[in-house]
């Protein structure tokens, strides 16, 4: 039957034959094809590395070293200077800080300790009106008098106890009669002749004074003494030293004789 047909040949074609003399060669390219999607560039090559596979570093110079060395040492330098700068800054703020810190106890104890000062200065004139009333009645008239003697010493008692008032607040009299003049707390009204105690001893007080605790409220009054010995020697020893020597007594001319 000549009509029907042959069935497909069912054998693979014959591989192209093999040129000897490009065995071993990378197949060649395809043809580009101008439906071909486009290729990434190729990547660029890495840089050239040394043979232990790190950058080689470059040499520095003993006298680079130096300079390097010479600029570290003076910014060492600058921030020490610096830093002992801030101490000594530290430094002066505390012991500022401490001396305000004491400046304001010590303040603080002398508003405590000197608050009646105004109030003590203002009633010493009653305590001087006191010591007048006292001294102007004479003792033989209240000796003879009950009635003058109840009253001064009732008069007596009141100072007693207004000196009590001030001594428990700190403020102390001064009666200075017999002792050495203090500049500090006594005041000379005039001087008197006297060559009995030794100079510059008070002699007679016209007005007390007043301290709280060493600071003077106001002085003493005083009568001081002059012409009298120097303070420190007792006038029996001034007496003696300018009493004259006794006259030696005579030696006879002959020893006298021990057997008559």
């Amino acid at each position: 039957m000549s009509d029907e047909k042959k069935p497909a040949d069912q054998t693979p074609p014959a591989a192209p034959p093999v040129n000897p003399d490009v065995v071993g060669a990378a197949p060649a390219a395809p043809s580009a094809s101008p439906f071909a999607a486009p290729q990434a560039p190729a990547a660029q090559a890495p840089a050239a590395h040394s043979e232990s596979g790190t950058a080689a570093a470059p040499e520095i110079g003993a006298a680079q070293f130096k300079d390097m060395i010479a600029a570290l040492q003076a910014e060492l330098d600058k921030k020490s200077a610096a830093l002992a700068d801030k101490h000594d800054l530290y430094v002066r703020a505390v012991a500022e800080t401490e001396n305000v810190r004491r400046r304001m106890e010590k303040e603080k104890e002398d508003t405590a300790k000197y608050a009646i000062t105004k109030f003590a200065r203002d009633v010493f004139s009653v305590g001087d009106n006191f010591q007048r009333a006292i001294s102007a009645v004479p003792a033989e008239a209240a000796e003879k008098d009950p009635a003058l003697k109840n009253f001064l010493d009732g008069v007596i008692l009141a100072e007693r106890d207004f000196r009590g008032a001030l001594e428990k607040n700190g403020v102390r009299l001064i009666d200075p009669a017999g002792q050495p003049f203090n500049p500090h707390h006594h005041q000379a009204v005039m001087e008197q002749e006297n060559t009995s105690v030794p100079a510059g001893t008070v002699l007679q007080v016209f007005e007390p004074g007043y301290l709280i605790d060493e600071r003077c409220l106001r002085p003493a009054m005083v009568i001081v003494s002059r012409g009298g010995p120097k303070a420190g020697k007792r006038p029996e020893a001034v007496l003696e030293a300018a009493a004259p020597e006794p006259e030696a007594a005579p030696q006879s001319d002959q020893a006298a004789d021990p057997s008559g």
